[in-house]
């Protein structure tokens, strides 16, 4: 790493304040279940971490594969379970979480060092008020130098309530609480520049100055068998904190757990750099706290003005409406060829836009009878280039 990419590093780590530590179950499981010294290790380094005055909280996989162990060696058949299905997922979630943390509460209590559960679906972050209210929890408990340790809540989410993976999650809480940091350990030494699983040539990046510009789809390709994300959804969780002008740290536990080492000056993993252009937390809650309800296509003159020149879409622009919603659901936003242009809150439900689209302003209301709004989605509640 050049001498100026290394101090780049260092102003980062030494800037750091408040940082999300995400891990992932390659990391914290083995084959037997839980991997307690893993955890023992993790718990060292971070109340090292608070010591020196730092406020992290930790979104912790393990949950799942260390309950799915437990089942094989204690329920009868276990071996015919199919664990893909969500009620078994969720119940080795209900028995996972809580050996998960009775390890964290008594290793981080010999450091003298107090943890809080935290449990969240989706549901928990959409609604605004909520949200609020788990901000204000959140930052309370880091004030009191508790340290929140995150997880999905796993055994009442349904599917369209789910976060996917710990790698989303993770990256909300960087808006959540407002962290300067985000330090993603994984089984992986980094980003490669294309899949080191099928590519022996494969090099890490050992910095990614604009993640906006990757390919993400085309570098990364399969999961991990043990987690459920892969560096596809930790680059799509590091290009969401990039966009809050947050910088990410994605580096291995593999081998042993490196905070230590990463506060020490070591340039390990890779850095993902915040992006230059950054966008208002309100925004980001807007894109990244529900899933899209449809998609609105639009023509080429209408994804230009969007990307380019920072407009509100009109309904001039609109070549099909897909799905059905109600007026302020959020939308994805597809120009001509199918790729994503952003995600938006609609003032109009689908049916209206389907009556609508192709139409000047000025015709609107005589279509509609009533016609509050000019824009199909105002600028002010649209996201260009969002990471879904």
């Amino acid at each position: 790493m050049s001498a100026s990419a290394t101090e780049l590093r260092a102003d980062i780590l030494g800037r750091a304040r408040t940082v999300v530590v995400k891990v992932g179950s390659a990391v914290l499981t083995t084959v037997d279940g839980l991997a307690v010294d893993a955890v023992h290790k993790l718990v060292e380094q971070i109340s090292a971490l608070c010591d020196r005055g730092l406020k992290v909280v930790l979104v912790s996989s393990g949950a799942v594969a260390a309950g799915r162990t437990r089942i094989r060696q204690s329920v009868p058949g276990a071996a015919n379970i199919d664990f893909s299905e969500l009620p078994a997922r969720q119940a080795a979630s209900a028995i996972g979480q809580s050996r998960l943390m009775h390890v964290y509460d008594e290793s981080f209590g010999r450091s003298g060092k107090t943890v809080a559960q935290i449990l969240l679906t989706r549901e928990d972050l959409k609604s605004r008020s909520r949200f609020l209210n788990a901000r204000n929890t959140m930052q309370r408990l880091l004030d009191w130098g508790v340290i929140p340790i995150v997880n999905e809540n796993d055994t009442v989410a349904v599917a369209e309530l789910e976060f996917g993976d710990n790698d989303t999650l993770a990256s909300l809480m960087v808006d959540l609480v407002g962290a300067d940091l985000f330090v993603n350990i994984t089984s992986a030494g980094g980003v490669f520049d294309k899949n080191p699983d099928k590519h022996p040539d494969a090099c890490c990046l050992p910095i990614i100055d604009d993640v906006e510009a990757l390919d993400i789809e085309g570098m990364c390709d399969g999961k991990t068998s043990v987690g459920s994300g892969g560096m596809y959804s930790k680059l799509r969780a590091a290009r969401r904190a990039a966009q809050l002008g947050v910088a990410t740290l994605i580096v291995s536990g593999k081998a042993e757990i490196p905070l230590d080492r990463i506060f020490g000056g070591e340039a390990l993993g890779t850095l993902v750099l915040p992006c230059k252009r950054t966008v208002s937390h309100r925004k980001f809650w807007l894109a990244y706290h529900d899933n899209p309800a449809g998609g609105i296509s639009v023509d080429a003159g209408a994804a230009k003005a969007l990307r380019d020149n920072g407009k509100s879409l009109l309904p001039a622009g609109i070549r099909s409406v897909d799905g059905r919603f109600a007026r302020g659901a959020l939308v994805r936003i597809l120009d001509a060829t199918g790729a994503t242009v952003g995600v938006g809150l609609s003032n109009y439900s689908a049916s209206e836009l389907r009556r609508i689209m192709g139409r000047k302003s000025g015709e609107l209301a005589e279509v509609l009878g009533q016609a509050p709004f000019v824009e199909a989605i105002h600028r002010d509640n649209l996201l260009l280039d969002a990471a879904l």
